[in-house]
């Protein structure tokens, strides 16, 4: 029987009040399971075939008039409702819980019609009986009914609130209830007080028996559904015993009084009780703690906060246990003391909340540190300097060991060093012979690049030793580190390779985006610069081979530069010329500019180079500006960079028109420099490949955009 008493307010859940919940897909059965519920179902069918048989052969259905036998029968029975009642009230006021509010005022409302039919059996306690008494137990399990059928509901966080809200007042149904009844039976008040009938002949009773019977059987077809979402031993039990009272109920509308199909339904609501109870026992046998033995039965929102809770419970568990290894004087005993008080966890289940909290706690730390591994491992997908590189894997080792001291030093010129201070003896020797060292508890591995130690990294544990986990995971670090190193310097070798093969800004614009390597490419607006020496190749037929090529590389030693310092891309050499366009690969707006600085720097440069050395030949240039098709040309094995278009054929034809020390320009690039610019027009000029003649300018200086 449920007692109602203050309940502090349960915290609101971060949802929606009519938040609808998803659908979940009940899971599937497994076939034990499967034949577990045929089995269950054909035991409960035995009740209903067995009432079959005694109604149909009535000569098999034996007449037993045992006055005391009914009078315990019907008491313990309903001993066994108000004991469940209590527990379970109890257990509703603790988690706060519609449900299991609801399921304990069904047992304990019908405890009490049951216990008013048993202390009304004629001749044990009182003379004689009434129809009250007789028809105290169908509607004391149909009002148990309208309950249970309630409590299959899956209430929402307001309706369950507002249903608690009146607990007090329902808590006191199954006293007021059965008392009212009992007091209008005894008292002679029509039509409880008159005279008994056999219940099979009574009307009331029996429309009871048919409405209460349906109610069950529609809240253990519900009940079923939450078990297959969440099985339990008590939530079944509770799911047959509504079956159970449903059948009981049902035996009443065919049974015979005193006769065996009158004790079937007598029988069916002791078991119903007693399963419940049974399966309470089990439980308990089995946790240890009475505590959370109904916790099955609660709604879904109850769960979630349930698990919250325990969630909470091993999180604080882990949180001690994680202090005390980092050396903090936090002792176990008072955490599981506490735990075991707000859960009522015994001292088995504290124990295994415990090795649980160790296991979770070493599972994140190896997940910690794994999650370090796999950030070093990123690194070496990246392109970093070999100190930047360093420093990235020592902030991720330190934080895969936050309590442990890591160092990583590198072998250069020779030597081993570290940022943090000098190599020891364990450290230089595991450089020098590229294997593992263990010094005491200090673990030393090599970083090993094409084979030969290119530094180290030191491990030094801040308890003991390192497991034998820790030790292959530092391994993998090292490995990892290795790795990366090796990448870092690949990376620099082949960058410096890279660049010195091509200009470094479409070296960059490869290294960021290498599908920019495919053949092909796309019309943009440029500045052509074509220059070469006016006779070289006089000059070449009278001069030793090495020195036309020692020349040629002081020049472009003082061209380049030029070229590159004014943003430009130099496109290709060939022989004693040289190709540059501005505009592309990067956008450029003031590409006409660039070029023409670079074109009256590039003479400057030259003469300085040539100083001395008059009989070395001067360079003229050429530069026109307009749309080409810049990208690769060539084949799948060798391709160039290169600008293609008339405006670089007209630049070619440009240059070829400039004298030696001259930077000859064409109309779109004259335009594009504007007034500023001093030039002076050679006027229209036929060039080879036009039609038409081309209007050409010397450019003198640049004037205020120099």
């Amino acid at each position: 029987m449920a007692v109602d008493r203050p309940v502090p307010p349960r915290p609101a859940v971060p949802e929606p009040v009519d938040a609808p919940r998803p659908a979940q897909r009940p899971p599937a059965v497994p076939k034990g399971s499967a034949l577990r519920v045929i089995s269950w179902v054909l035991h409960l069918a035995i009740p209903a075939v067995a009432l079959w048989m005694l109604v149909a052969r009535p000569e098999l259905d034996l007449s037993w008039d045992h006055r005391i036998t009914h009078f315990g029968l019907v008491l313990a029975a309903a001993g066994v409702a108000v004991t469940l009642s209590v527990v379970m009230g109890r257990a509703a006021r603790d988690r706060r819980d519609a449900r299991l509010f609801l399921v304990s005022l069904a047992f304990g409302i019908s405890a009490g019609f049951l216990a008013a039919h048993a202390l009304a059996t004629p001749g044990v306690l009182l003379a004689s009986s009434s129809a009250g008494f007789v028809a105290a137990t169908p509607i004391g399990l149909l009002l148990g009914g309208v309950a249970a059928l309630a409590s299959s509901v899956e209430f929402t966080p307001a309706g369950a609130d507002r249903l608690l809200r009146r607990q007090r007042m329902l808590a006191a149904a199954p006293l007021v209830l059965p008392a009212g009844w009992v007091a209008a039976s005894l008292g002679g008040l029509p039509p409880l007080g008159n005279p008994p009938r056999p219940i099979e002949t009574e009307t009331v009773p029996i429309v009871a028996a048919i409405v209460g019977g349906a109610l069950y059987l529609v809240a253990a077809v519900r009940y079923l559904g939450i078990y297959r979402r969440r099985p339990s031993p008590v939530l079944l039990s509770v799911l047959t015993a509504f079956v159970l009272l449903a059948q009981a109920l049902f035996a009443i509308m065919f049974a015979r009084s005193w006769h065996l199909s009158w004790w079937e339904w007598h029988v069916l609501m002791a078991l119903a009780y007693c399963f419940i109870g049974y399966a309470a026992h089990v439980q308990f046998r089995r946790e240890g703690s009475a505590r959370g033995l109904f916790d099955a039965v609660t709604l879904e929102r109850t769960v979630a906060d349930l698990r919250r809770d325990y969630a909470a419970a091993l999180e604080a568990m882990v949180d001690v246990l994680q202090r005390s290894e980092r050396g903090e004087d936090v002792p176990l005993g008072p955490a599981g003391s506490a735990l075991a008080a707000r859960f009522g966890l015994t001292e088995q289940q504290v124990a295994v909340l415990e090795r649980s909290a160790h296991a979770l706690g070493a599972e994140r730390e190896q997940v910690r540190k794994l999650g370090g591994l796999v950030a070093v491992g990123r690194e070496t997908s990246l392109i970093r300097g070999e100190d930047d590189l360093l420093d990235r894997v020592r902030v991720h080792a330190a934080a895969a060991f936050p309590r442990d001291e890591i160092r990583i030093g590198l072998v250069r010129s020779g030597e081993l060093s570290f940022p943090e201070g000098p190599a020891g003896s364990p450290a230089r020797r595991a450089a020098e012979t590229g294997k593992p060292v263990t010094d005491g508890p200090v673990l030393v591995l090599p970083l090993s690049v094409k084979g030969r130690a290119a530094g180290v990294l030191e491990a030094r544990p801040a308890r003991g030793r390192f497991g034998e986990a820790d030790t292959v995971l530092l391994g993998s670090f090292a490995s990892q580190a290795s790795i990366a190193l090796e990448n870092a310097r690949l990376y620099q070798q082949l960058d410096g390779l890279f660049r010195s093969y091509m200009s470094p800004a479409v070296a960059t614009a490869l290294i960021a985006d290498p599908d920019q390597a495919d053949l092909g490419g796309a019309v943009a607006e440029v500045s052509v610069l074509m220059a070469d020496l006016r006779g070289f190749t006089p000059f070449a037929e009278d001069t030793a081979p090495d020195q036309v090529v020692a020349m040629l590389n002081t020049y472009y030693g003082a061209v380049v530069p030029v070229i590159l310092a004014e943003g430009g891309t130099v496109v290709q050499f060939v022989g004693d010329a040289v190709m540059a366009i501005w505009g592309a690969p990067a956008r450029q707006p003031n590409h006409a500019h660039r070029a023409a600085r670079a074109g009256l720097h590039l003479h400057r440069a030259v003469e300085i180079a040539a100083a001395g050395r008059r009989e070395w030949p001067r360079f003229r240039v050429g530069i026109n500006s307009g749309p080409a098709l810049v990208g690769n040309v060539g084949a799948a094995q060798l391709r160039n960079f290169t600008a293609i278009g008339d405006t670089t054929n007209l630049a070619a034809r440009l240059e070829g028109l400039a004298e030696p020390g001259q930077v000859v320009i064409g109309p779109v690039t004259r335009a594009q420099l504007g007034s500023a610019a001093t030039v002076r027009t050679r006027g229209p000029v036929r060039v080879k490949g036009r039609r038409e003649p081309v209007e050409v300018f010397v450019l003198h200086d640049l004037g205020e955009q120099e």
